[in-house]
């Protein structure tokens, strides 16, 4: 198996950062997919079926599945494998196939920080507290001790009467398929490791038809939706990390999140005290209130300050803060993401909870767009009780698994 210290090493030496300039274009219709990406599409899916290809039948059935609503939605940031989301374990591939994998998921995401770069460091985050736990220093979930910094305090915002992605009887996490459609098998249950992270193709790759791209575990969840030759959706997009840096064993220094905190600090810093008191929110957030199970359930009132109320400064802050997320996808469709939402620019809405240092529990900051919807929390410390970690979620109220399941 390929050391992931090694890959992340290797990606962060190989990989540029990601633009500082957002897409000057305003024209774009909101109700717009994006762009044809023509032959990086046809990558991606020789890449898709060079990875099917490579796999037994009893991996084919765990990672080709049909592309249905419950399979496309079965995803979690929870640390549950294959009990809440559909897929093949990397961890359960040979070197080669993980290889192919591993090609797949560069071939489709971007080449700036938010794209295969930190997807690799968010496993890697899985694999130091792997480590912590082994050496009795972390509690959570395959330590068998109790976590003692569990989130207090429940959001008085959110739609159901648990925060989501947590356990909704102590057991069970939200976003679970319910008709049993999605196969379980190898990867399944709790713990920490870059190899209980699940890569599942829904649908035939190719440029004709519709398909969806998944990769998920644990703080983790991306989405991509192909449809015609095109990328129609680079959402659902979970992000967190605990902890938020660690420094490895060879002295390197991971914060996978750091750029999408730091855009996020900048853009409300910029605020001024009245335009912070008009974006502040009444309702405390201790996770996203649209996770995984919550799909299309967003506010039906935006809240906050308008965007289009501020300086030409600020609307430029708020757009490389949406940028630190649509990265994530290859950079031809994040520009066209980008020039959609700047056209959106003025009827997007930023707000905030607890505080917007991003340094304490229940600090929540949040854009609400026409069509962007990105939210920013901290929760207490799961193996790590006395650090806060992040969670954070990237959604397209349009373009969400590519429009395919909107009603």
């Amino acid at each position: 198996m390929l050391s992931l210290a090694a890959a992340v090493c290797l990606v962060v030496a190989g990989c540029g950062g990601s633009d500082d300039t957002t897409s000057g274009s305003t024209d774009t219709a909101t109700t717009s997919a994006t762009a044809s990406t023509g032959g990086a599409v046809q990558a991606v899916a020789d890449a898709a079926n060079a990875f099917i290809a490579s796999l037994d039948d009893d991996q084919k059935a765990l990672a080709v599945l049909e592309m249905t609503e419950e399979n496309a939605t079965a995803w979690s940031n929870l640390p549950c494998g294959q009990d809440c989301r559909g897929g093949v374990a990397l961890g359960d591939l040979s070197e080669d196939q993980q290889a192919l994998a591993e090609e797949l998921l560069e071939a489709a995401t971007g080449s700036g920080e938010a794209g295969y770069q930190q997807i690799e460091e968010i496993r890697a985050a899985d694999d130091h507290l792997n480590e912590l736990q082994e050496s009795g220093q972390g509690g959570g979930p395959g330590s068998g001790t109790m976590p003692t910094g569990m989130p207090t305090g429940m959001p008085t915002g959110m739609p159901t009467g648990m925060p989501t992605g947590m356990p909704t009887d102590g057991t069970m996490p939200s976003g679970m398929p319910t008709g049993g459609a999605v196969p379980g098998g190898g990867g399944g249950g709790g713990g920490y490791g870059s190899g209980l992270y699940d890569l599942a193709i829904l649908g035939t790759p190719g440029t004709d038809g519709t398909w969806i791209l998944h990769f998920g575990g644990h703080h983790l969840a991306v989405n991509f939706t192909y449809a015609d030759g095109e990328v129609s959706g680079a959402s659902p997009y979970f992000v967190g990390v605990e902890p938020t840096s660690w420094t490895a064993d060879d002295g390197t220094t991971y914060a996978p999140l750091q750029e999408m905190a730091d855009s996020v600090r900048a853009a409300t810093a910029s605020l001024s005290e009245e335009e912070l008191a008009q974006a502040q929110l009444t309702e405390t957030f201790t996770d996203v209130l649209v996770g995984p199970g919550e799909d299309g359930q967003f506010p039906d009132t935006q809240s906050g300050v308008r965007v289009g109320d501020l300086t030409d400064e600020q609307k430029q802050l708020v757009l490389a803060a949406v940028r630190s997320w649509v990265g994530i996808v290859d950079d031809a469709v994040a520009e066209d993401l980008m020039a959609t939402y700047e056209s959106e620019l003025d009827d997007t809405y930023v707000s905030w909870s607890g505080g917007t240092d991003l340094t304490e529990h229940a600090n929540y900051v949040r854009i609400d767009g026409p069509s962007v919807w990105i939210e920013f929390v901290c929760q207490n410390g799961i193996v790590i009780s006395d650090q806060i970690h992040y969670h954070t979620v990237y959604r397209d109220k349009v373009r969400d698994y590519g429009g395919e399941f909107s009603s």
